[in-house]
């Protein structure tokens, strides 16, 4: 045999062990769905609005067992489903009314999570009282009903679940609508309705945190992981699979920070031990070698906080999971 064609032998020989290198890091990932993840099954629930505001029935949306909830009650996470989302039930002033923003839609042999920015009217009488934007949103956490106000919606929201393990990345299906123009619309219902400078857009958020409770209840948290994900065009179609690494310790200085990636970006709450609603109070970056009790996943369609949002933005979720190694 001759010295080219031993050369030959070698190279090859070495593409192949590269090549299955490559293909065993492929498989050894381990992909994790959620509960629930793929979107499939939901919870219909059945609510009569007061007479007052027409007596409507409207239907409100949770990512849960495959039943129907007739009545005006509120929701409590069922079947072992962590998630919840922007559908509420509200009881102000003794008036029932009923926000649907995030729907079921059929995706093939299942379904997909369908969240969309509204402005939803109110009217009592025969007469507009109030306009509020309302975002649809998914997130890992619950909801408390019935709303009983406007004022400090993330109050009515725990926000993240208890978590100790250290993803490389989180995958997920997703389609975007963003609506044209520049500028949002806010408003939220008790004020006079505005507009904001800047685009609307879709975003996708997963923080790692570790949290403590001091002795009078309050609620701290340091950032372990982070991936924020924003939404500035409209997808031609599905985009499947979409990968996103996870971003751990102190990422500053790392070439893909971004200023919204900051810590405290948004006030969030939690149920302490006490069993009241307190915001978690985030202080700083933890380092990467700790290990996070929990975390914080939300999907919506709108990114600019309460009441806040172009309505016509749309952003569709399936098939959400974390990636190991």
């Amino acid at each position: 045999m001759n010295a080219d064609w031993k050369n030959s032998i070698r190279i090859l020989a070495f593409i192949t062990i590269i090549a299955n290198a490559r293909l065993t890091a492929v498989y050894s990932q381990e992909i994790v769905p959620f509960a629930y993840g793929n979107m499939d099954r939901w919870t219909v629930r059945e609510i009569k609005e007061s007479a007052v505001i027409g007596g409507h029935t409207r239907f409100l949306y949770e990512l849960g067992p495959v039943d129907t909830i007739t009545g005006n009650t509120a929701y409590r996470n069922r079947g072992g489903s962590p998630w919840a989302n922007s559908n509420v039930l509200a009881k102000m002033g003794g008036v029932v009314k009923a926000n649907t923003s995030v729907f079921p839609e059929i995706r093939g042999e299942g379904k997909c999570a369908r969240m969309e920015t509204r402005l939803v009217s109110v009217k009592a009488l025969g007469m507009i009282d109030i306009e509020v934007v309302a975002a649809g949103s998914v997130f890992l956490g619950k909801m408390h009903e019935p709303v009983k106000g406007t004022k400090n919606p993330q109050s009515m929201l725990e926000s993240g679940i208890a978590f100790t393990r250290k993803p490389k990345a989180i995958r997920f299906d997703y389609k975007v609508k963003i609506a044209p123009g520049k500028q949002r619309v806010r408003s939220s219902g008790f004020s006079r309705k505005t507009t904001v400078e800047g685009q609307d857009k879709a975003m996708a958020i997963l923080l790692l945190q570790r949290r403590w409770e001091d002795s009078s209840g309050n609620v701290y948290a340091k950032r372990i992981g982070t991936m924020v994900q924003r939404y500035t065009q409209s997808s031609a179609g599905w985009v499947n699979e979409a990968t996103y690494p996870i971003l751990y310790g102190d990422i500053t200085s790392h070439p893909e920070y971004m200023d919204y990636m900051r810590i405290q970006t948004e006030e969030r709450y939690t149920v302490n031990s006490k069993g009241k609603s307190v915001p978690i109070r985030e202080t700083g970056w933890e380092s990467e070698q700790e290990t996070p009790t929990h975390l914080i996943l939300l999907f919506s369609s709108s990114h600019g906080g309460a009441y806040t949002g172009s309505p016509g933005n749309t952003f569709w979720v399936d098939n959400v999971a974390l990636v190991y190694e």
